[in-house]
């Protein structure tokens, strides 16, 4: 994982008080608080919240519904100079699309102990035997997205 320049700090942390908000609007629709938005050329080109239990998919990651609206808006399959803001760290799935998808950075605020898929638990994003590897930023603003999944948690126990 790369040490972030701190002159880079603002633009990253303005994406994800964004990603933030789509994770709050996860929480209101009673799904794990997780939002993901893919940013090109400071332009944001997809976005999306965790919408398993609405959608009774496994599948319906925020970072696999921001992937799929970036690529439709892009017309494209492959996110290269792309950037991916979420609030969690990728599970393995998602940490899969992302090298699938050739985006070049993912910025994520908490880590993942349990499922992540970029550095926490696997790291398929920069394993050298897939045809790409995935930039890693990670602790963009952190405690509040820590804060956000504990307090989902907290309220379902």
């Amino acid at each position: 994982m790369n040490p972030i320049d701190p002159l880079l700090w603002q633009p990253h942390q303005q994406f994800m008080a964004q990603a933030l908000l789509l994770a709050e609007e996860a929480a209101r629709n009673n799904e794990v608080p997780i939002g993901a938005l893919v940013v090109k050329e400071n332009r944001i080109v997809g976005k999306g919240y965790n919408q398993v239990e609405r959608l009774n998919d496994p599948t319906a990651h925020a970072e696999m519904i921001a992937i799929s609206a970036a690529c439709e808006t892009l017309n494209t399959k492959y996110l290269t100079d792309c950037t991916l803001y979420v609030t969690l760290e990728p599970c393995s799935m998602c940490s899969g699309a992302l090298v699938w998808s050739k985006i070049d950075t993912v910025v994520f605020g908490a880590t993942d102990p349990k499922a992540g898929g970029c550095g926490s638990l696997f790291n398929i994003t920069s394993n050298n035997a897939l045809n790409h590897q995935v930039n890693i930023i990670q602790g963009i603003l952190e405690n509040d997205c820590e804060f956000l999944l504990k307090e989902f948690f907290a309220k379902k126990r």
